[in-house]
């Protein structure tokens, strides 16, 4: 017996079942195993399904083998009926194993203290008492070259990478599964994070539009719907006022910012927040025709809200980038901080440049995380594949929807807000997260083109740590009582 079997709070047993794909018949496509997690003082016993499903062609025949992990809570009595998440990550190019392992599912990757020390590898499991396994059943998805999901002709990867194809290939998985399962019937949910929550509100529409298949909830965790608010390309300046308020809570939490602001976060964001929306849009709307007084205010209340020098906004032209605020702000001490989470901190060995060389806080999870999945698969979950489980895969070129401006899917969700008024949205966001700031996603919700009746159909909830605020544990617990009243509340419990 693998030691992980001799004791039920591990989480897995033997194989219980075997499945063949209906198309493909002479490869075995899925493995069965049950297991129990202890969810607020409740055992909540699961079977674990690890295995692939097909992409259909217009032939009918595969095109595609994704690769997906679902857990079926077992001791209920109409599981046709339970809610049911479908959840993934982003990059374009991540697997799903960051909502899987550090989240969501029943067993969650061990972190020191608040998720800014690294773990030495290769790290371990440990039964996730935060898991949402109480309330909905869950579905891990990796698109098309992550994870262990292949194209069945390799040279023609490319057909399912691009905005719209990744859609549709995500879309059909959906639909395939739901159908497999018997689970149109039950109440559907979309997790997704970063990328994840573009895809999500793409998927919102395309779902429903597709195959008629309706959602009750999406659950959108630090991501992006339009580019716009994080990419600042020729006289886009919204980026640089989407990123302030982060730009602030990350000085904030490395105590450079001045006195007053320091001993109230709730102000310092208020004033930041205030400022972008007035002075500081104004500044940059009016460039050089801005009054030399009024320019010399402009740096200064900068540099009180970012804590840098006066002489980098200056050089800067007013426009902060966040690249770069991860090297200057502790440059004095010789050190950088991570884009996904400002909280972390390293060195590099370039003094000289303005950007940082790598991302602490991305180093610190990457290796654990891999670890983790590929034990946990084949040795928990009983799945076996000799190919390599991939993270993160390059997925280049990448077509957008649009040839012309941003990529966006806000309007796709707007649109699935309005012809399903019963679609219920979570955003969650975090303060130290440089890649993906909460004021970027909220101003995307503040443009979506929905009738103001529909807007309680949005909740907004904002968390302390980086992109991954799950690795902290407040935030981890907090996240966790969110997403459960939420799916309770729109399911009617």
């Amino acid at each position: 017996m693998h030691p992980a079997e001799k004791s039920p709070s591990s989480g897995t047993n033997p194989p219980v079942e075997t499945k063949k794909d209906n198309v493909n018949k002479d490869s075995t496509t899925s493995v069965s195993t049950d297991g129990s997690v202890v969810i607020a003082g409740k055992p909540i016993h699961y079977r674990a399904t690890a295995g692939t499903l097909p992409i259909l062609g217009k032939d009918g025949k595969p095109t595609a083998q994704v690769f997906f992990i679902s857990y079926t809570q077992t001791n209920v009595a109409d599981a046709a009926n339970r809610p049911i998440t479908y959840c993934f990550n982003g990059g374009p190019g991540s697997s799903s194993v960051w909502l899987h392992l550090g989240a969501f599912g029943p067993r969650r990757v061990e972190y020191p203290g608040d998720g800014t020390t690294p773990p030495r590898p290769p790290g371990k499991l440990l039964p996730n008492e935060f898991s949402l396994l109480d309330v909905t059943d869950l579905v891990f998805i990796d698109p098309v070259s992550t994870g262990y999901s292949r194209p069945e002709q390799p040279e023609k990867a490319t057909d399912f990478y691009g905005q719209n194809n990744d859609i549709a290939t995500v879309g059909e998985f959906i639909r395939l599964h739901t159908t497999r399962e018997k689970r149109w019937r039950s109440p559907k949910f979309l997790a997704g994070e970063s990328y994840g929550v573009f895809r999500a509100a793409g998927l919102a529409n395309y779902l429903h539009s597709r195959f008629n298949l309706y959602l009750n909830g999406l659950v959108l965790v630090s991501g992006v719907m339009d580019f716009e608010t994080i990419r600042a390309e020729g006289l886009t300046d919204t980026p640089y006022l989407c990123f302030l308020s982060a730009l602030t809570a990350s000085a904030h939490y490395h105590k450079k910012l001045p006195p007053d602001l320091q001993a109230d976060f709730k102000k310092a964001i208020a004033e930041s927040r205030a400022f972008a929306d007035g002075e500081y849009a104004r500044a940059l709307r009016m460039g050089a025709a801005l009054p030399a007084a009024e320019r010399a205010s402009v740096v200064n209340k900068l540099a009180r809200l970012t804590g840098l020098p006066v002489s980098y906004i200056v050089d800067r032209d007013l426009r902060v980038s966040p690249f770069e605020f991860r090297k200057q702000l502790l440059k004095a001490e010789g050190k950088i901080i991570g884009r996904f989470d400002a909280r972390v901190i390293s060195r590099d060995g370039n003094a000289a440049s303005t950007r940082p060389e790598f991302d602490p806080s991305h180093v610190l999870v990457s290796g654990v995380f891999s670890s983790a999945m590929n034990a946990y698969v084949r040795e928990d979950l009983r799945f076996e594949r000799d190919l390599p489980y991939e993270i993160l895969a390059g997925v280049n070129p990448w077509p957008w929807a649009r040839t012309t401006g941003y990529p966006s899917t806000g309007p796709d969700l707007a649109s699935a807000l309005k012809e399903n008024p019963h679609l219920k949205v979570l955003i969650q966001c975090a303060w130290r997260d440089l890649a993906c700031p909460p004021d970027g996603i909220l101003h995307s919700v503040r443009q979506l083109a929905i009738p103001t009746e529909i807007r309680s159909n949005l909740r907004i909830e904002e968390y302390e740590a980086g992109h991954m605020f799950y690795l902290n544990p407040p935030d981890l617990k907090k996240s966790a009582a969110d997403i459960k009243s939420f799916i309770n509340k729109t399911v009617g419990n």
